[in-house]
């Protein structure tokens, strides 16, 4: 089932960021392509802090551009919001959301082949790329997160390419039911079951057994606002 076509890819170097001591490489550009990706990623793109960015489980952001008519919305029109990297996404499509997508998809585009692997949890720097102070919450809570890929075989991806779904082992955990799960429902112990019984990311892991064993929620105030540089 073809899912749709790439209408851009985007890679970024890090560079120093707007807080002391940080780097980010979220302002990313369109490459014209082909470009290989691997299991860290794009060829030629960069993370700015690798504890919480990249590596295999985060190697390629995709982000619907049809959000950015729903953000032109909320703060009119933004330069930042004229094309696609606004939000840091090495992919952007049409017609293809959180909505279309579930947990552990398989897609084929090309030679290579992605995992649907998580949701990105939003941080501060978007509030700094906006300059709106709560733009990460804004985000989460908008379930217009955009989310990753673990790259299951490497190969070349360029413009114009159409990702199709080959495989879909969780059918019933749709991006969307699982953006409810981390930020609206959070304390739903069916649904923290259910959602622990797939194959989860490691960080994912963690925070879903917290809530089960403690019930309760972790604090997301370093990840939103950047009470530090590590963020």
């Amino acid at each position: 089932m073809k899912l749709a076509r790439i209408e851009r890819l985007l890679v970024g170097k890090a560079v120093p960021y707007t807080r002391p001591g940080s780097f980010s490489a979220i302002a990313k550009q369109p490459v014209a392509g082909p470009v290989h990706v691997d299991i860290e990623g794009l060829e030629g793109d960069e993370q700015g802090d690798r504890k919480v960015h990249g590596g295999p489980n985060k190697a390629v952001h995709h982000y619907a551009y049809e959000h950015y008519a729903r953000w032109r919305e909320q703060f009119g029109a933004l330069p930042l919001l004229e094309q696609p990297g606004a939000f840091g996404e090495n992919i952007s499509t049409r017609d293809l959301s959180e909505a279309d997508l579930c947990l552990g998809d398989v897609l084929r585009c090309g030679e290579v082949r992605l995992e649907v692997v998580q949701t990105r949890q939003p941080c501060w720097k978007l509030n700094d790329r906006f300059g709106v102070a709560d733009m990460a919450l804004r985000v989460q809570q908008s379930g217009m997160t955009g989310w990753y890929y673990r790259v299951l075989e490497p190969g070349a991806l360029e413009p114009g390419q159409m990702l199709s779904l080959e495989h879909r082992p969780f059918p019933r955990w749709s991006l969307t039911r699982v953006l409810e799960v981390l930020y609206q429902r959070t304390l739903d112990q069916a649904a923290l079951h259910e959602l622990s019984e797939l194959p989860l990311v490691p960080s994912w892991r963690k925070l879903v057994d917290r809530r089960l064993q403690e019930r309760r929620v972790e604090d997301w105030s370093k990840r939103l606002y950047g009470l530090d540089s590590e963020t």
